[in-house]
C-alpha cells in the first residue's frame, strides 16, 4: 500500500513513539477491506510498538481503530483508507495515540482534557480534500486526550451510500451525537470554541488585558503576515487579531506563481507564514472578528478595534488586511443549498460528486480551472458564463475543450438554484441575447466568480471604500485616515495575487514605521504642552 519513500519516512516517525498502541481492525471480505489489513500490516511491520487485532466489532467495515494499548479511551476510529492528503493525520495519530507529545499549546491540551460532557464526532473527509486535515487532525488530538471524546474520521469514497443517505454533499462535514454540527475548514481552537461554553468570555477577557500596541494588524493572511514581520523586525510591539491565520491562502490548492517557489499549497503556505511570525515577538490572536474600527481623533492618538467578543484592542498604528471571500451569487435558493448541493470548494467536494451532472459558474481561470479538474471525476459538467465568451487563458480554454463530457454555455446569467427543500436539482439561468429562460437538471454546482472583500465592518469608521467595498489607498498603502494603513486582497491595489499581497504588507509596514517615528503619542504631545503651560505659569 505504501511506496518505498512512504514506507521509510513511516519507520523514521514510528521511532518517536513512547508506548504501544494496538490497531483494531473491522474488516469484511471486500477488496477495500483486504487493503486496510494490508496497511496495517505494513504499519505494524515497521515497529515493534504496534500491533494489529483484527477483532474489531464496529459496523464500518473497513474501519480501525488506533489506541493505546494500555489506555484503550486513548484512541481515534478511521473508516476507509487515510492516504493522500490524510496520510499526514494517518501519522500524527499514530503518534500521539503512542505518548509523542503534539505541536499544540499547553493551554489548548488542558482545555481539550477540561472538555464536560460526552461527544461522539463523525466527520466525512475526502481523499482530494486540502480543508480536511486540519479537521480530522482536531478531532484526533480531541479524541486521545480526552476518554469522553469519540471520533470516527469517514473517507466518503469509502462510503458513497452513507453518504447520500446523510445528504453530505460538501466536505469536512462533521455531525456531533447525530446531528450536523459544522461544514468546512476549522482547527482545534475553532472546535473547542463551539463546544467549550466558556471559551468566548475567556478569550475577550484576555484580549481586555492587553497593552496599547505601537502596530496592529487586522488580518493574517499573507498581507498580515508580511506586515507584522516587518514591523517586529523594526522593534514595534506588534499585534496580529484575525479570525484565521493564512486567511484564504488555506482554501488554495496549487500555488504555482509564488516567485522561487516553483510549487506549493495553501495549507503548506499558511503554516510556512505561521512559523515565520513565530520567530518574532508577535502577539497572534486568533479566532477574533473585527465588528468596529474608531479611529483616533488626530495624528498620535489611538485606534481602537472592537471584537465580535466584545472586547477591544488598542494600538497607535493599524494595518488592515482582512482579505476577501468567495463571491455569492446572490440568487433565490443559494444559501438554501449551501453544502446540500452548492459548493465553492472542487478540489474538496469534486469526489463527492463522482459520476453525476455539476456545473460550474464563472469563465475566468478559475472557473475553467475547476471545470478540467472536475471533467476527470464527474460524469458530465456544465459551464456557464455571464459574458460573451470565457475570460480564461486560451491554454486553459483549449484543454476545457477537449473534454467530452464537457459543455460550455455563455451570454447565461444564473437566476436561480432549485432544489426539492433538500438539495439542490438544478439551475436556472436567462440567455442575455434572446431573453429566453432555460433550466438545467444539475446534482451540484461549483460557484467560482471572483471575490468580494471583507470590509462590511469597516462602514461608518470614516475609512473611505469604493462603491465595490475596496479600500481606498495611496501609493505607500495609507488610507485617509493618519495612522490607518491596508494591503493585499481588501484594497484598491489592482491583482489580487499572493506575491502582491506580500509585498503591499510590507509596504504598509514600512509606512506605518514612518508614521510612527514621525509622529508623537497624542498623550505625549498633551503632557509636554501642560508642562509648558506650567513653566510659563511660573
Amino acid at each position: 500500500m505504501l511506496d518505498a519513500n512512504l514506507t521509510q519516512q513511516l519507520q523514521t516517525y514510528l521511532g518517536n513513539l513512547k508506548t504501544p498502541i494496538e490497531l483494531v481492525a473491522s474488516l469484511g471480505d471486500d477488496a477495500k477491506s483486504t487493503d486496510t489489513r494490508a496497511l496495517l500490516h505494513e504499519i505494524a511491520a515497521l515497529s515493534d510498538k504496534v500491533s494489529v487485532l483484527e477483532t474489531g466489532t464496529n459496523a464500518r467495515k473497513p474501519s480501525f481503530d488506533i489506541r493505546r494499548a494500555d489506555d484503550h479511551a486513548a484512541a481515534v476510529t478511521f473508516a476507509g483508507l487515510p492516504l493522500g492528503h490524510e496520510f499526514t493525520s494517518l501519522v500524527l495519530a499514530l503518534l500521539w495515540a503512542g505518548g509523542h507529545p503534539p505541536k499544540v499549546d499547553d493551554e489548548i491540551i488542558e482545555q481539550i482534557r477540561q472538555l464536560g460532557g460526552d461527544f461522539d464526532f463523525e466527520m466525512y473527509f475526502s481523499l482530494s480534500c486540502h480543508n480536511c486535515p486540519d479537521v480530522v487532525q482536531a478531532l484526533t488530538l480531541m479524541a486521545i486526550f480526552n476518554p469522553r471524546v469519540k471520533a470516527t474520521l469517514i473517507e466518503g469514497g469509502a462510503y458513497q451510500d452513507e453518504v447520500e443517505r446523510r445528504d453530505v454533499m460538501a466536505v469536512p462535514a462533521v455531525f456531533l451525537n447525530g446531528e450536523v454540527f459544522a461544514n468546512g475548514r476549522m482547527d482545534v481552537k475553532e472546535i473547542l470554541a463551539k463546544v467549550d461554553t466558556g471559551a468566548a468570555a475567556r478569550a475577550a477577557e484576555k484580549l481586555a488585558a492587553k497593552d496599547v500596541f505601537e502596530v496592529l494588524v487586522v488580518g493574517g493572511g499573507p498581507a498580515g503576515a508580511a506586515a507584522a514581520i516587518y514591523t517586529a523586525r523594526k522593534g514595534f510591539s506588534t499585534g496580529i487579531a484575525a479570525e484565521r491565520l493564512g486567511g484564504q491562502v488555506m482554501d488554495t490548492m496549487g500555488i504555482e506563481n509564488l516567485i522561487s517557489v516553483t510549487y506549493t499549497e495553501g495549507p503548506k503556505l499558511a503554516a510556512a507564514l505561521a512559523n515565520h511570525v513565530a520567530e518574532y515577538d508577535i502577539d497572534v490572536m486568533d479566532l477574533q472578528k473585527a465588528t468596529q474600527l474608531i479611529p483616533a481623533t488626530g495624528p498620535g492618538g489611538i485606534h481602537e478595534i472592537v471584537f465580535d467578543n466584545g472586547a477591544s484592542l488598542k494600538a497607535r498604528s493599524l494595518i488592515l488586511t482582512t482579505g476577501a471571500r468567495w463571491r455569492q451569487l446572490g440568487v433565490p435558493g443559494e444559501d438554501e443549498y449551501k453544502n446540500k448541493g452548492v459548493a465553492y470548494c472542487p478540489n474538496c467536494d469534486g469526489p463527492l460528486y463522482r459520476g453525476k451532472r455539476v456545473g460550474v459558474i464563472g469563465g475566468g481561470n478559475s472557473g475553467v480551472e475547476a471545470a478540467i479538474d472536475l471533467a476527470n471525476i464527474v460524469g458530465h459538467v456544465t459551464l456557464i458564463e455571464f459574458d460573451s465568451q470565457l475570460r480564461a487563458d486560451a491554454v486553459l480554454v483549449d484543454k476545457l475543450k477537449s473534454f467530452p463530457n464537457v459543455e460550455i454555455i455563455t451570454s447565461a446569467q444564473t437566476t436561480e438554484v432549485t432544489g426539492d427543500g433538500t438539495r439542490m436539482n438544478g439551475l436556472a439561468y436567462k440567455d442575455r441575447n434572446t431573453d429566453a429562460e432555460h433550466t438545467i437538471a444539475l446534482d451540484g454546482v461549483f460557484v467560482q466568480i471572483g471575490l468580494v472583500p471583507n470590509t462590511e465592518w469597516l462602514k461608518g469608521s470614516g475609512v473611505e471604500l469604493t462603491p465595490h467595498g475596496e479600500i481606498i489607498v495611496d501609493a505607500r498603502g495609507g488610507t485617509n485616515l493618519p495612522g490607518v494603513f491596508a494591503a493585499g486582497d481588501v484594497t484598491t491595489v489592482p491583482y489580487k495575487q499572493i506575491v502582491i499581497a506580500m509585498g503591499e504588507g510590507s509596504k504598509a509596514a514600512l509606512s506605518a514605521f514612518d508614521y510612527i517615528i514621525r509622529t508623537e503619542p497624542a498623550e505625549q504631545i498633551a503632557q509636554a504642552a501642560q508642562e509648558a503651560a506650567q513653566i510659563a505659569a511660573e
